[in-house]
């Protein structure tokens, strides 16, 4: 009988099965508990990539405009249906994502990202405030989510349901390459009749204004239709010589970002003006830019005959050019200029008289009859039609002289590109003539260059027109220059 017990006692089959018996509840509950882990990762995700699919979304329509975050909301409306899976919420699995949106508008997001939103951060007024929305915070409302795994096991009377949601901050950037480092203080700021950029650049009777810009610290305050210099590339260099060939070359390198941009303290005119005036075909002082990246316009019409050739492969200086003789007329000047100080015209120019001069009984748009074109359209019609060379009855024409570096065909030298700055709103805080770091950028815009710039001791002033602007109300010339970025920050 001993011996039997005995036995009984060594023998071991069957032992895994009763290893298997007592770690089976221990081995269904870790089951459970990663097919849990699973569904609840895969529902998070899901809302998680949804916040973030909406919240960019909403973003990219922030582009600092007055309905920007009506269309923002639009996009969150019509973006996608998302359905819950895995989810308690609605009929089953395929329960539609109705009404699971809530969102926010910031101006600003806190120092840290550990840091929650504050009301500081938030738009209070979404209708006026609305240019001022840079980002938006996107939460996707939580759902129910059921446990498999038996919770109240491990902690009694705790329940297995519980909610799963998803947070999202997103921000819209916007910014230029390839733009030399000139800013424009907007001539529509404040404007008395309640005229904006966007329809200075849509309205033909505002389009064709002439804008005398002049340069902020050289005479002029930093206010509507002042220019000044924004901080050039990285190893430019920092001398008045180096910054006036960022301004001059056809091939500018800087990039600017529309969150804020850097003023360079202001420096002496006459860099200044050659950077401007080698687009006509005016030799530099000192032989500055000889080389045929700061070659002239395609078409260089000024209304001005040369007193005295050029020396080498430059064209002849600003003081050897003699303006306004009978027979030659440059892009006439408006007939008035009741705007902006005395400073922006009525748009009202002399096309017959110039035309005449120029091109005799040539012929023209029709549509020029009824409505009067800008003098950019003019210009760019006697590169298309092949006017250029056409001699006026003084002589000029518009092909740059022999003596000139070979004109440039790549770009159009006679627009000038910078950012448009908000400056009588932005002088109550910074020094726009001295280093200021992180001014908001209302758009970026191309300005056409109608005349040289006469001379250093007339301020510097520049005749241009506003050709275009970025963003909506833009006409797209722009778009090319444009580096738009959607990112999510939270």
């Amino acid at each position: 009988m001993l011996r039997i017990v005995r036995a009984f006692w060594h023998d071991q089959r069957g032992f895994a099965l009763i290893l298997v018996s007592v770690m089976l509840p221990a081995i269904i509950g870790f089951s459970l508990l990663a097919i849990d882990m699973s569904r609840f990762n895969n529902l998070h995700n899901d809302l998680q990539k949804g916040a973030d699919a909406m919240a960019l979304a909403a973003a990219a329509e922030l582009d600092g405009k007055t309905d920007s975050i009506r269309r923002a909301d639009r996009a969150l409306a019509n973006l996608v249906s998302n359905r819950y899976n895995f989810s308690t919420t609605g009929t089953g699995p395929q329960a539609l994502l109705v009404a699971g949106v809530t969102r926010r508008y910031l101006r600003s997001l806190p120092a840290t990202d550990n840091l929650p939103v504050a009301s500081a951060n938030v738009i209070a007024d979404e209708v006026a405030d609305a240019p001022r929305a840079r980002f938006v915070e996107v939460r996707v409302t939580p759902v129910g989510f059921s446990a498999i795994f038996p919770v109240a096991f491990v902690t009694p009377g705790a329940g297995g349901d519980f909610n799963v949601g998803g947070v999202a901050v997103a921000g819209f950037t916007s910014g230029v390459c390839d733009f030399t480092p000139v800013f424009i203080c907007n001539p529509y700021e404040d404007d008395p009749d309640g005229h904006t950029l966007e329809e200075a650049v849509a309205d033909p009777a505002l389009h064709r204004r002439l804008i005398e810009l002049r340069k902020v610290g050289n005479g002029a305050a930093a206010g509507p239709g002042n220019f000044g210099f924004l901080e050039p590339p990285a190893g430019v260099g920092n001398g008045a010589q180096a910054l006036a060939q960022t301004i001059a070359t056809s091939r500018p390198i800087g990039c600017y970002s529309a969150d804020g941009v850097d003023t360079k303290t202001g420096q002496n005119a006459g860099p200044v003006q050659d950077a401007f005036n080698v687009r006509f075909g005016i030799r530099a002082s000192g032989n500055h830019f000889n080389s045929p990246d700061y070659g002239p316009a395609a078409n260089v019409r000024k209304g001005a005959t040369a007193g005295g050739g050029g020396n080498g492969n430059q064209c002849p200086q600003y003081n050897q050019l003699t303006f306004n003789e009978t027979g030659n007329m440059g892009l006439p000047r408006d007939a008035t200029t009741p705007y902006m100080g005395g400073r922006m015209g009525d748009g009202n120019w002399n096309l017959s008289g110039y035309w005449s001069t120029n091109f005799g009984s040539a012929s023209h748009p029709s549509s020029w009859n009824t409505t009067k074109p800008t003098r950019y359209e003019v210009y760019r019609y006697e590169i298309s039609a092949g006017l250029v060379g056409t001699a006026s009855t003084g002589g000029e024409v518009g092909t740059p002289p022999n003596s000139c570096q070979p004109p440039v065909t790549s770009v159009d030298r006679r627009l000038i590109y910078g950012a448009i700055l908000n400056c009588n709103a932005l002088e109550q805080t910074n020094d726009l003539s001295g280093h200021s770091t992180g001014l908001p950028v209302e758009a970026f815009a191309s300005f056409f260059l109608t005349e040289p710039v006469a001379s250093p001791a007339d301020d510097g002033s520049v005749m241009v027109e506003l050709v275009d602007i970025t963003g909506r109300g833009g006409q797209g010339t722009l778009d090319n220059f444009l580096r738009d970025e959607v990112q999510l920050y939270r």
